[in-house]
């Protein structure tokens, strides 16, 4: 990941824990395959099983933190 799209994912982050209840889609955009088994384990948690493959949830600070430990597997965007 490059400095500009980490940057990038923080401020989405940042900006998107100001809003109350504000929901994301998360989207499994690589495999899993030679990952540690902790990284498996919070796409797991994530409810992520197969690449292409996007869930909903609600933007809360556990959420955050399991999206950053994998956010080179996955994208983020808000849900209206």
């Amino acid at each position: 990941m490059h400095a500009s799209e980490e940057y990038q994912l923080r401020k989405f982050l940042k900006d998107r824990r100001l809003d109350s209840m504000s929901k994301v889609r998360i989207k499994q955009i690589r495999s899993v395959i030679d990952q540690t088994k902790r990284q498996k384990a919070t796409m797991r948690a994530l409810g992520l099983r197969k690449i292409n493959h996007s869930v909903e949830h609600v933007l809360t600070p556990q959420v955050e933190g399991m999206i950053r430990k994998v956010e080179h597997l996955v994208t983020v965007e808000t849900v209206a």
